[in-house]
């Protein structure tokens, strides 16, 4: 093979990997939106580069309702953009700090699910009320303490206050989850909402039971085995 038809399978793999990466954004993306957990200009959804330290990223400012795989951004863990046309999200940093505490973590969604902000707003977590919570989430929701939109240190309150878990409410901001793959990191961000919705309802008829430990082992080992982004503690 010669040194040309080297350099032309080269670009050819090269862009098929960036049309790959391009729609697993596009495609989250969109269904966050036709979900309703965010409006135009809110959030951001990414996906990590494997074996890099880079990702793809949803646009500054952008309009999920015209959005094309086109306008997704790829940008390295410093922020230099490594495709031409659209900025990355200035909430970029919430996503590196992710994926360089979680290796296991593949993709993350920022998003303002309206039940889940009035969760952060109050500084209130969510316990953990379902099985299925335990299964996908791996406990309860946690509040980060606040932190400024767009900083490395709001990055590192979400990874302290996730603990173990896939989810964490952004204090007085909204909702960020992550998993090892886009279908998966959706399903956790729509159960984050749905719950926290059943939660506030639940509230106005009483007291409320969160399920305890022993009764969701089950699901919290399965958690562990599929789900789990966080590192293994020694």
């Amino acid at each position: 093979m010669s040194a040309d038809e080297k350099e032309k399978k080269r670009l050819e793999k090269q862009k098929k990997r960036d049309k790959k990466y391009r729609d697993i954004v596009y495609k989250g993306a969109k269904r966050v939106y036709d979900r309703g957990l965010s409006q135009m200009g809110e959030g951001n959804v990414s996906v990590r580069v494997k074996r890099k330290n880079e990702m793809y990223i949803t646009p500054s400012q952008n309009d999920y309702a015209t959005m094309t795989p086109e306008d997704v951004v790829h940008i390295d863990f410093n922020g230099e953009h490594l495709s031409k046309g659209r900025r990355a999200s200035s909430e970029f940093l919430l996503h590196k700090v992710l994926y360089e505490s979680r290796k296991k973590a593949k993709c993350a969604i920022h998003c303002h699910a309206k039940h889940a902000i009035m969760l952060a707003v109050a500084g209130k977590k969510l316990p953990l009320i379902i099985e299925e919570m335990a299964f996908f989430i791996g406990g309860e929701v946690n509040v980060t303490d606040y932190a400024a939109s767009g900083s490395v240190e709001l990055g590192e309150k979400v990874i302290e206050a996730m603990g173990d878990a896939n989810a964490v409410l952004i204090r007085n901001h909204g909702l960020f989850v992550c998993g090892r793959d886009m279908d998966t990191t959706v399903k956790v961000a729509l159960l984050v909402e749905k719950m926290a919705e059943v939660y506030l309802g639940a509230l106005q008829l009483g007291s409320i039971d969160p399920l305890p430990p022993e009764k969701t082992k089950k699901w919290i080992d399965m958690f562990n085995a599929l789900n789990r982004t966080a590192p293994r503690k020694k």
